[in-house]
């Protein structure tokens, strides 16, 4: 395979794909997106549904360690930094900036008067627009939102953010750590991340949004310990050969996420001790069930290749849907039972505009961009 062939999936240039992650990955975009739907009836973290989907994030930390320490960690020898710099800002930001364009779209026309867009001028939301394309923060208290968010236009991008850190660290320093070493490292971060969980003021890691202490200090901690142990399993992994990994491990992921808040607020501590066990204990397990099995053949290789195509698309495009579906749920003063048709087609219609933007947008921009910036080897 020519090194500037683009693959469809979220995974290495050249190197075959773990199949079972890939389809876990859109198994959890999905998860994401009803979790988003869930907030126009929450009033806290405390009370809403599917109430965990935010550590999915965690999941995406982690696989990206996984997956970049399985594509890139042997080729350092024939590559430079300023190389594998290039490659990532190919695969990951062309629809950083789509998902920018769309956000301030649908944003400016949603209508919800708990964004009142009269209050926004357009030269404004030019601006947050161009910072949100280039995964520039913007500054708490002067974000077009007002809800103090480093990317307001298309919220998930704050952890394209955080996934720029993770990359440009592995690139500078980390690569270079000795796997004994990096299991230091893990431990340590891993450590820090339970402080917060348990200790901390949240009794979650449902932050990171922010440039404010706390949430920075959430958003660094998540991505330290998850990037760095995906990396560390990509080195020890001995594969075990699972059968029905795809379905055992997301049998096991959904229910994860979906958990209702566990302690409620005089016990923030116990649902602190849940997030922990998930990104400590089984997040790394489902990384070594996933890459264990086999996408399988007929129904479960096509689903698990559809997923993990669609699965980073569907995370930087289904937001500003959220904006139409929270608007019409606000002015109409519904239940989530009253908008359940809007909320399938939030999900339903997040999915077509996933898969049209990586088909239309995506895919012919990396392979424009890999043909124009990337040397070509041969075979």
């Amino acid at each position: 395979m020519s090194d500037t062939q683009i693959p469809t999936s979220v995974y290495a240039d050249t190197k075959p794909h773990y199949a079972v992650l890939d389809g876990l990955r859109g198994v959890a975009a999905i998860t994401v997106v009803c979790f988003h739907i869930f907030e126009a009836f929450a009033t806290s973290h405390l009370d809403q549904r599917i109430n965990h989907g935010y550590l999915a994030v965690d999941f995406f930390f982690m696989l990206s360690g996984f997956v970049v320490g399985y594509a890139y960690d042997d080729r350092w020898k024939t590559m430079t930094i300023k190389e594998f710099i290039k490659r990532r800002i190919i695969r990951l930001h062309p629809m950083v900036v789509m998902g920018a364009i769309i956000g301030a779209v649908i944003f400016y026309f949603q209508g919800c008067s708990v964004w009142d867009v009269t209050k926004v001028t357009f030269s404004s939301l030019s601006i947050a627009t161009l910072l949100n394309a280039l995964l520039i923060p913007a500054i708490p208290g002067q974000e077009v939102r007002g809800l103090g968010e480093m990317v307001p236009l298309n919220g998930p991008s704050w952890s394209l953010f955080f996934e720029y850190i993770g990359n440009i660290l592995y690139a500078l320093i980390i690569r270079r750590f000795s796997t004994k070493v990096l299991a230091g490292l893990v431990v340590l971060f891993g450590i820090g991340l339970a402080a917060f969980a348990i200790l901390g003021p949240l009794g979650d890691i449902c932050a990171g949004f922010s440039l404010t202490e706390t949430e920075f200090t959430a958003g660094s901690l998540r991505l330290l310990f998850s990037f760095t142990a995906g990396l560390f399993l990509s080195r020890v992994l001995k594969s075990l050969q699972i059968k029905g990994a795809f379905w055992i491990c997301s049998l096991i992921l959904v229910p994860l996420l979906a958990m209702p808040r566990i302690g409620g607020a005089e016990q923030l501590w116990m649902n602190g001790l849940y997030d922990t066990l998930c990104c400590v204990v089984v997040f790394p397990l489902l990384v070594v069930l996933g890459a264990s099995g086999k996408g399988g053949n007929g129904i479960t290789s096509w689903l698990c290749k559809f997923l993990g195509d669609i699965s980073y698309p569907l995370y930087m495009v289904h937001y500003p849907f959220i904006y139409l579906y929270y608007a019409w749920v606000k002015n109409e003063n519904l239940s989530f039972e009253e908008s359940l048709p809007g909320a399938a087609a939030v999900v339903i219609g997040s999915i077509v505009l996933a898969y049209g933007c990586l088909k239309l947008y995506d895919i012919p921009v990396r392979q424009y961009l890999s043909k124009r910036f990337l040397k070509a080897k041969g075979k």
